[in-house]
């Protein structure tokens, strides 16, 4: 017979059980209801202003995010900036790219301002349409005001913690960066930064370091903090008190260019600031040598200890002193160090998820099972020798999930050729010019913006059984897996191009996917009511 288990072994793991159970208490709920705040606090990196950070849960997705809170004393002065605050996060909302840590939702709390949240449609069964609107339900509900204004903001939660802690993760098992995973690492990052540098006006991070790059479990870059240097630039002096300066840190005084603080951020400072990350990636580590400030000895000593000359020479026209000499973020990309061919692999998966709205969703499976699994996949001829065959047997169908999911996650960007696409941010950096003030009338409360993006599209449409019109049904399958149905009579005067602009409109597709959309709903007309005719 076992013996009893010891007293105070049960009674520690007891407590450790109470302690887990306190840190998932829920504080607080967003005024929609989806967001829950709970205990634990959770550290992101240097997120310069931002007083608490806890992690939260997403009821509707189901996902854990993190709960951001950036409080203001001056009461009279938040309030009279209100409407240059909201803007600005109206637009760092519409920040979407793989490599950047996304910003989802934010609110205002103060005793003046009512917490600015609608709920997002839940979408079990059918969502209906009645006459020109989708039915919705926003729901609202006032919060207690704390002693201070605030913004609270909902942003993605990197579980696998900061890219200082994984490279310290990894020296301390005397394990030396793996070449591939270096070049992948600055490619993820470079194609954050060119996203950034390619809107209308730039935007700039200002705040790169190891602390604010995150690494996912599957090896996703992410970049965080992008908020801040937006929020500091835009807003006035008397506002910026919570926002203290972000380069007071001693330790990472070192990522930041000579000429910070004589002249005006330019897309130069991340240039810099990357280049520095580069070679923090490189060698795991740059010793400071007991103080807490890397010193100009110990950078250099870093430089001279990389063995590869094209990793050498990319790294130090990084961290030129004079930014009129650093590359953009776009050109590096061509660096010989990182550039490289895509393959036919690479470029197949990404036509294939660009149009994957038109395929079943599980079309790779289908296609495996009634595939010739000898027929011949790809052929080199040779001359005067047997040409080299590549058969469907040598293809692994679950290799090919994974390496398609990590395409569609952002591992591997289509960025070397790709010319740099303008995003147009007009509010983002430049504040418009002051206008007159203008009385403030009520408006209705906007609609929550769709932010995922459609990965399959099915459409049906039937005849009403008066015969008079078509009943629309719409299958949406987003990137996280989600299916939403649509119901819609159509009228006489519907065109796709407008219903597509009316689902963006009411937040049930993302902007990126109308046109895609308004062809497929156009198509759908054509092949349904050209065959009545």
């Amino acid at each position: 017979m076992a013996a009893p288990e010891p007293a105070p072994r049960r009674g520690r793991e007891r407590e450790r059980e109470d302690e887990s159970e306190d840190e998932s208490d829920i504080l607080e709920e967003s005024p929609c209801g989806r967001w829950q705040k709970r205990r634990e606090q959770v550290n992101q990196g240097n997120m310069p202003g931002v007083q608490s950070t806890f992690l939260a849960m997403d009821t509707e997705e189901g996902v854990e995010v993190v709960w951001n809170e950036l409080h203001f004393s001056d009461r009279k002065a938040f309030s009279a900036h209100e409407e240059k605050i909201q803007t600005m996060f109206e637009q760092l909302v519409l920040v979407d790219h793989p490599n950047i840590v996304k910003l989802h939702k934010y609110w205002l709390d103060a005793s003046e301002a009512r917490a600015r949240v609608s709920r997002r449609h839940s979408w079990a069964g059918e969502d209906q349409r009645v006459g020109r609107q989708w039915a919705h339900t926003p729901q609202l509900a006032e919060p207690e005001s704390p002693s201070a204004p605030q913004v609270i903001f909902i942003t993605e939660y990197v579980s696998s913690g900061s890219l200082k802690q994984f490279l310290k993760k990894t020296k301390k098992n005397h394990k030396a960066m793996n070449a591939r995973a270096w070049k992948r690492w600055c490619t993820q990052i470079l194609s954050a930064l060119s996203f950034l540098h390619a809107c209308s006006p730039p935007i700039i991070h200002g705040n790169l370091t190891s602390d604010t790059i995150f690494i996912q479990h599957n090896g996703l870059i992410k970049i965080g903090s992008v908020w801040h240097r937006i929020f500091s630039n835009a807003l006035p002096d008397d506002l910026r008190s919570p926002i203290q300066a972000e380069r007071e840190e001693p330790r990472n005084l070192h990522f930041f260019p000579p000429e910070y603080g004589e002249v005006a951020d330019r897309t130069a400072v991340d240039i810099f600031s990357f280049g520095m990350c580069a070679l923090e990636m490189a060698v795991l580590e740059i010793q400071a040598n007991g103080d807490t400030r890397v010193t100009e000895e110990a950078i250099a000593g870093a430089r001279h200890s990389l063995s590869d000359p094209n990793m050498r020479e990319f790294i130090l026209s990084c961290l030129a002193r004079d930014p009129a000499h650093r590359p953009s973020a776009h050109s590096l990309l061509f660096h010989r160090v990182l550039f490289e061919v895509h393959s036919l692999k690479l470029l197949a998966a990404h036509c294939f998820i660009q149009h994957q709205y038109l395929m079943p969703e599980n079309v790779v499976e289908e296609k495996t099972k009634s595939m010739d699994l000898h027929a011949v996949l790809a052929e080199i001829p040779r001359h005067h020798q047997p040409p080299v065959q590549w058969r469907y047997s040598e293809v692994s169908c679950l290799e090919l999930d994974k390496f398609l999911e990590d395409v569609r996650n952002g591992i591997y960007p289509l960025m070397n050729f790709a010319a740099a696409r303008p995003l147009g941010l007009p509010r983002v950096l430049a504040p418009p010019p002051e206008e007159a003030q203008k009385a403030k009338t009520p408006t209705p409360e906007p609609f929550d913006l769709e932010t995922r993006k459609v990965i399959q599209m099915q459409c049906n449409l039937e005849r009403s059984e008066d015969k008079a019109r078509w009943h629309l049904t719409l299958l949406l399958v987003l990137e996280d897996r989600l299916h939403r149905q649509l119901t819609y009579d159509l009228l006489p005067t519907d065109s796709a191009q407008d219903l597509a602009v009316e689902l963006v409109h009411y937040g049930f597709v993302h902007e990126d996917d109308r046109t895609k959309l308004a062809a497929f709903l156009e198509s759908t007309f054509l092949k349904y009511r050209g065959a009545q005719l």
